[in-house]
């Protein structure tokens, strides 16, 4: 999958193994047979084109580290303690990059309400 995402753009089975052989020595049939598997799982689609495939991912790295994030969350018996132990782990810029993270997602609006003595506007509610 790193060499798909690498690239951002549909693969044949060619490029992959041309790339991986730049740093050891692999087979036409195993970049095919692991590219064919990844299409099974649903990971990567692919289209035909001549006699080959293009493969290309279904989604991004990102959103696959964060199912993967919410996967192991979701099955804590303690998804708090969990997460306090997640943070505990995290480097310096990974929490300025998680608060980051948080900022987006709340919006602007929010970030507005988190500053105490700022002015309001209810808006009649």
């Amino acid at each position: 999958m790193t060499r798909v995402w690498k690239w951002n753009r549909p693969v044949t089975v060619r490029e992959v193994l041309e790339d991986l052989q730049q740093e050891r020595s692999i087979a036409y049939t195993t970049v095919m047979t692991v590219l064919d598997n990844l299409h099974q799982k649903g990971w990567v689609r692919r289209e035909a084109e001549g006699r080959a495939y293009r493969y290309e991912a279904v989604s991004t790295r990102a959103a696959y580290a964060a199912a993967l994030m919410n996967d192991a969350w979701s099955q804590s018996d303690n998804p708090a303690a969990a997460l306090v132990a997640f943070f505990g782990m995290m480097s310096d810029e990974q929490r300025q990059a998680l608060r980051d993270a948080v900022r987006i997602v709340q919006g602007p609006e929010t970030r507005q309400d988190e500053n105490p003595g700022s002015a309001r506007d209810d808006g009649g509610r």
